[in-house]
């Protein structure tokens, strides 16, 4: 039976997937769009900080208001309806609930509740990439430990893209790099939230009428979302990200098998195995042909001449060598295909992508001169934004993710496109998600050596 043909079983049944979600913003909204109308899922209970906000979402994507008076968590999961508060702990330790959505976008409100899931035994989507690059590695084995599924948020761009490696290397195909597109220009690095909207191109109005977080976009613009998802990527993949961080290269559907193989093959890949984000614009400003900009992709290489024939026979395009392929998907509809993760965990027992390994790391990044005395205003703000490294590289600098650039005040200057690195700042060594992430570092540095035995949830 196919994930729909279960989800409708489970309907008839009268024993839906109980879920719960944590963030009721763009993402979190999309998902209320969707799942509420899904055949065998019940949204159990919606978890915001601002209740009101969380209950406006849902009546902008088209619930009715009777389907969020529940009182409790017992009363909608015997009325069928939605619970709403602002006590997320609460949300996921309610009886009966199967799967927590995670999407907050905070890094170290992403840790808590993944590690409270694994307390409780709740599978959980992690669509808080910003959570997954700082400690996704060591909240995989958490998760595992417990028991439960953690898992990529399907429609978001490294779900998709784990899914291409999967069905190239299911097909005996080495994948030779990953990733997806945007619109870059270099000059996006020192974007902020006051300048984000003109290079959207966005009016007044649009902003208005939309759930838009100007500091969460502006992260998508200035390349730390893209750093963000390609390490997701990275450690989920086996991938090794390029040592001098993601090139951005402009590059249509066509010309991806060309330019995205090795340098020694005449592509510009330092090695093969890798990660990039290919730009919809010319350094120039001008767009490029048959751009990629909402989609993923993947290069493969033939692995011998009976397959390179096969890929001319069938009319894959190819390097003008005949040897480098490609698949993609143009567009991904973030938060509406969620529904696909909760069906294929509750129902196939699969996470659609999940990070194995720390391969890739995203450090913070100064946008201009920072001076001792300043406090760092963390993913998509005016003084830092996150370049990708491979976590061997980042951890031999010291680097400072920037998952923790929030609040954290400058104790030396640092020049405009140079690292922060943990000697730059002060820190509280006892704050959760700063213990966290240096307990990972640790426990890397030394192989993950004893980590079978980490300590549980608790």
């Amino acid at each position: 039976m196919s994930l729909s043909q279960k989800l409708a079983a489970l309907a008839e049944a009268g024993t839906p997937i109980r879920v719960g979600v944590i963030g009721a913003g763009k993402f979190g909204s999309m998902f209320l769009s969707q799942g509420a109308r899904t055949p065998g899922m019940h949204v159990m209970g919606i978890a915001d900080l601002d209740v009101a906000r969380a209950c406006a979402a849902t009546m902008r994507v088209g619930w009715s208001m009777d389907r969020t008076q529940a009182r409790s968590f017992a009363e909608a999961r015997r009325d069928g309806t939605t619970f709403v508060t602002d006590d997320a702990e609460a949300l996921i330790a309610a009886e009966g609930m199967d799967v927590i959505v995670e999407a907050t976008g905070s890094p170290a409100a992403g840790i808590r509740h993944a590690m409270l899931c694994c307390r409780h035994k709740r599978h959980v989507v992690m669509v808080n990439v910003e959570a997954d690059a700082l400690a996704g590695p060591l909240l995989a084995r958490h998760a595992a430990a417990a028991g439960i599924i953690y898992s990529f948020a399907y429609g978001d761009q490294p779900a998709l893209i784990a899914e291409i490696v999967d069905w190239a290397r299911t097909a005996g195909l080495e994948v030779i790099c990953a990733g997806k597109g945007t619109k870059y220009l270099p000059a996006y690095h020192a974007s902020t939230p006051a300048t984000v909207w003109g290079h959207y191109g966005f009016s007044e109005e649009q902003v208005i009428a939309g759930d838009f977080n100007p500091q969460m976009f502006n992260s998508f613009l200035d390349g730390t979302k893209s750093a963000l998802e390609m390490a997701a990527v990275a450690n989920a993949c086996g991938l090794t990200p390029p040592a001098d961080g993601l090139a951005f290269p402009a590059c249509g559907v066509d010309d991806l098998p060309e330019l995205l193989r090795p340098r020694g093959a005449g592509g510009i890949l330092p090695h093969k195995g890798t990660v990039e984000v290919v730009s919809s614009v010319e350094r120039d400003g001008r767009p490029v042909f048959r751009d990629l900009r909402w989609g993923v992709y993947a290069t493969f290489e033939a692995p011998s001449e009976y397959v390179r024939q096969c890929f001319s026979q069938y009319g894959l395009k190819t390097d003008s060598s005949g040897r480098y392929s490609a698949m993609y998907k143009p567009y991904h509809l973030i938060g509406l295909e969620l529904g696909f993760s909760i069906a294929s965990i509750m129902l196939r027992g699969e996470a659609t992508g999940s990070t194995r390994d720390f391969a890739g790391d995203v450090v913070a990044t100064a946008k201009r001169d920072l001076q001792p005395g300043e406090r760092l205003d963390g993913e998509g703000g005016y003084m830092v934004y996150g370049k990708l490294m491979p976590a061997q590289a980042s951890l031999a600098a010291g680097g400072l993710p920037i998952g923790l650039a929030h609040n954290l005040v400058l104790n030396r200057a640092v020049a405009a496109g140079r690292p922060v690195r943990w000697d730059d700042v002060a820190f509280d060594e006892t704050n959760e998600a700063i213990r966290f992430r240096r307990e990972m570092e640790a426990a890397f540095r030394t192989g993950w050596a004893g980590m079978g035995g980490y300590r549980q949830a608790s």
